[in-house]
């Protein structure tokens, strides 16, 4: 797999829901906080989106897509002068899987979803990521299109199955607005995510995602770069806000901390497997990065002590 991919397998969806609403005359609702990701894609019309902590207010025009990855409250209205009602007052019950319509819609029709994300990966990417992506370039606008169309029609005709494909169709909105972001928006930030965007960054990443368990030295990550050894060094840490070697160290304990969750594997198999000569080593830097020994880990946060 590709490191977006890899990253994103281990975020582990443990909550879903999906939903579409139409909007008619003048309305604003407002959002609470919350966990993982939020997303909307706007299939009519137009509205306002205004998130905590950001200065400006977003025109959402039909096409245009955003993801909320911070978790902050946040308004859509048709005018933000107007007093907001509370979403999940206004929606009374769950919107999951259903299309409600709101004052006779006609105004502005909206569908999307929101992840909630098991374990302790999620701050890996969703941390590297502003506290809203605005997707409104027409390019942006067409590779979305089919899918948010498609989430449009399951949610309007259920079909048995529905679910599922409502599930995969927002995951897939999900990856495709963060490829976009990453592609168009992620110029001159800082962390691995925005380091994907640069070729010869890009490379040395891949070279340790597919083989982490290699006892990778800076001059192999360089050569993988085609850059000079002191070059690549300087440009990873300015890139990625870490050394080469404190990110392979950190994936690795990504890894190890998805099959001490997911899977049988012993420790001792999960530090052979990482590039560990002794359990004692790859124990000590489980407990560096991840904040407690690998026997501990997943109790719990008492655990973490």
């Amino acid at each position: 797999m590709d490191p977006l991919s890899d990253v994103l397998s281990l975020l582990k969806p443990r909550s879903f829901s999906s939903g579409g609403v139409d909007h008619g005359g003048d309305w604003a609702v407002e959002f609470g906080a919350h966990e993982g990701i939020k997303f909307q894609a706007v299939i009519s019309g137009a509205c306002w989106l205004a998130v905590d902590g950001v200065p400006e207010p977003i025109l959402m025009s039909a096409g245009d897509c955003f993801l909320l990855p911070r978790g902050r409250p946040f308004r859509l209205a048709s005018d933000l002068a107007l007093t907001p009602v509370d979403a999940y007052a206004l929606l009374q019950v769950p919107l999951n899987g259903a299309i409600r319509t709101i004052n006779g819609g006609g105004s502005c029709f909206a569908v999307g979803g929101h992840f909630g994300f098991a374990g302790r990966h999620a701050e890996i990417l969703l941390g590297m990521l502003p506290p809203v992506v605005h997707l409104q370039k027409e390019s942006d606008k067409a590779a979305m299109r089919w899918s948010a169309e498609r989430l449009m029609l399951e949610l309007r005709e259920p079909q048995p199955g529905g679910f599922l494909i409502a599930q995969q169709l927002a995951y897939m909105m999900l990856v495709q607005a963060l490829r976009l972001h990453l592609g168009e928006g992620a110029q001159g930030g800082v962390g691995w995510l925005f380091a994907l965007a640069d070729k010869q960054m890009s490379a040395a990443i891949h070279a340790m995602h597919d083989e982490p368990a290699r006892h990778w030295k800076i001059q192999d990550l360089a050569e993988r770069a085609a850059m000079s050894r002191s070059t690549f060094a300087l440009k990873f840490k300015r890139a990625v806000g870490a050394s080469p070697m404190d990110y392979l160290t950190r994936w690795r304990m990504m890894v190890a901390a998805d099959k001490l969750t997911n899977s049988g594997d012993s420790i001792s198999m999960l530090a052979a497997a990482l590039g560990y000569e002794s359990e004692s080593a790859f124990s000590t830097a489980f407990k560096r990065v991840m904040g407690c020994s690998p026997r501990h880990y997943g109790r719990g946060p008492a655990s973490a002590s």
